[in-house]
């Protein structure tokens, strides 16, 4: 039978290790923020859709506006971003804080619930592996279970993170308290496409958006679920090839012996840049990647369970370009993430394609140059005895070229580290050391991107991540979920660092 705790008693015992600062959330702070919650998740937030970027908007404006702001909108060429500005007296820091509004899509076919803009609250069954829905009035009652679901579009990426950011907000307030920092609040409503304005706006609003230094309320913890900070994330780019055999699909009895196979000579070229191992071949691509003893045992000190991960994703044995997960996410990547030729399934047809297809991403680290690595990979193409165009071949160059490959290629978010002793990195970590009483799980590199670094390279500024929701959420999927725990437990964070003097 599980057990289901008093509200206070599992705010306490949602700490780490004893010696932690256990902060209680009042109830009626805590109701207040799931009430909000459930406003601000019931909104439908697809940046793709002008009308729900614009009452996204509207409604960030009236939360920082009744909370004693000033907001502005920065105009860009698409959706406005919002800033919101307070200053404290006495306070000489300010720090800048990253909140994304937007989320992805959503095909209600594939939700276990009515409407994923309808939030709903459930219970695990089955061992945590399934969930059933309870009443959403549960959550103001005195008992609460930290295994609680919220599900609902945008719980995890990333609206419960600027609820938890509000109501840490509102907390001081009813305290009379004041945060040990100013705060800038920049909110960001094209995350999910790309933040096609977020560069530019940077640049051009550099002043106003000047600070000390920048957290990013964004993202999972560690896998563990334990306080995390994340000091970095990988930069992303990515190429197109194309290959191509006949003009048009040729029967495969009258031209399988005589066309050549656009499909083949892909998946050979692909191979060509790897080894059995999964590493890179081409030569400099891991350039200017050295590890040292301190950044090894850092990596080291991340509580990741090899042999889950590889069970949780269901492989026999990872890639070898480095000894551990973590010192893989310090070196660049060559990623196949699609492929397409000809037809399968029910629509097979017995043909020879005519072309094929692959998308390519790159992410890449600091220390390595996006455009020196497409390069790298231009010049082993050409090395394989291709004809590269950046369009679709003339009849003339199909006639004069053996082997043909089109090629397109671009950079998305570029990529950023922070020191993990900056004042920024000392800062945090004293602060989730204290209120969770153990240090929290310092990765250095996240595998994926993000896109802040115009803002970090820009007004030349430490960055840090602070990730707050479960690992398990659904992130970008159906179903999408937060755990009760992790949202009271994200509010703790958000007062930790808020309350806690930056030396």
């Amino acid at each position: 039978m599980k057990k289901i705790f008093p509200l206070f008693t599992m705010i306490m015992c949602l700490g780490y290790g004893s010696k932690s600062q256990n902060t209680v959330i009042p109830k009626e702070m805590l109701d207040k923020g799931f009430e909000e919650f459930y406003q601000l998740l019931s909104l439908p937030n697809d940046a793709h859709y002008p009308e729900q970027v614009a009452a996204n908007v509207a409604y960030m404006e009236r939360a920082f506006t009744q909370r004693d702001f000033q907001v502005q909108r920065l105009e860009t060429e698409t959706s406005p971003l919002l800033l919101a500005s307070k200053y404290y007296p006495g306070n000489t820091q300010t720090v800048l804080v990253y909140l994304q509004v937007d989320g992805q899509p959503v095909d209600p076919s594939f939700w276990y619930q009515e409407d994923p803009f309808k939030p709903v609250l459930k219970t695990p069954i089955s061992g945590n592996r399934a969930y059933k829905a309870i009443e959403w009035e549960q959550l103001y009652s005195e008992n609460l279970d930290p295994e609680w679901r919220i599900f609902a579009r945008s719980t995890a990426d990333s609206k419960g993170a600027i609820v938890m950011f509000m109501t840490a907000l509102d907390m001081l307030v009813a305290k009379g308290k004041k945060p040990v920092c100013n705060l800038k609040v920049i909110m960001d409503f094209e995350e999910e496409i790309s933040s096609p304005s977020f560069a530019p706006a940077v640049r051009q609003y550099r002043e106003a958006l000047a600070a000390d230094m920048l957290l990013i309320l964004d993202g999972p913890r560690h896998i563990s679920n334990q306080p995390t900070l994340t000091f970095g994330a990988r930069g992303i780019a990515d190429l197109t090839l194309t290959t191509y055999g006949p003009i048009v699909p040729q029967h495969s009895g009258h031209y399988g012996n005589y066309a050549p196979n656009p499909a083949l000579i892909l998946s050979k070229l692909l191979a060509s840049m790897k080894d059995e191992q999964g590493r890179v071949v081409i030569p400099g691509f891991y350039n200017g990647i050295e590890l040292d003893e301190e950044t090894r045992q850092l990596l080291a000190g991340v509580p990741d369970n090899e042999a889950q991960i590889q069970r949780k994703i269901g492989i026999a044995f990872p890639d070898q370009v480095a000894p551990t997960y973590q010192e893989s996410l310090q070196y660049p990547s060559l990623n196949i993430r699609g492929m397409s030729s000809g037809w399968v399934g029910d629509k097979v047809r017995t043909i020879v394609p005519s072309t094929a297809t692959a998308e390519i991403d790159i992410r890449f680290v600091p220390e390595t140059d996006p455009l020196h690595l497409i390069q790298l990979v231009t010049e082993h193409i050409e090395k394989q005895g291709f004809y590269i165009t950046d369009k679709a071949p003339t009849g003339q160059e199909r006639l004069k070229h053996p082997r043909i490959v089109t090629l397109t290629s671009g950079v998305g978010y570029m990529s950023f580290r922070t020191d993990v002793n900056s004042v920024a990195g000392r800062w945090l970590r004293r602060a989730l050391t204290k209120e969770f009483g153990s240090p929290p799980v310092i990765i250095r590199n996240a595998g994926g991107s993000i896109p802040l670094a115009p803002v970090v390279n820009e007004l030349g500024i430490p960055a840090v991540l602070v990730p707050t929701v479960n690992r398990d959420n659904n992130q970008h999927s159906p179903n999408e979920n937060i755990r009760v725990g992790n949202f009271i437990d994200g509010i703790r964070t958000n007062l930790a660092y808020l309350t806690t003097p930056i030396q």
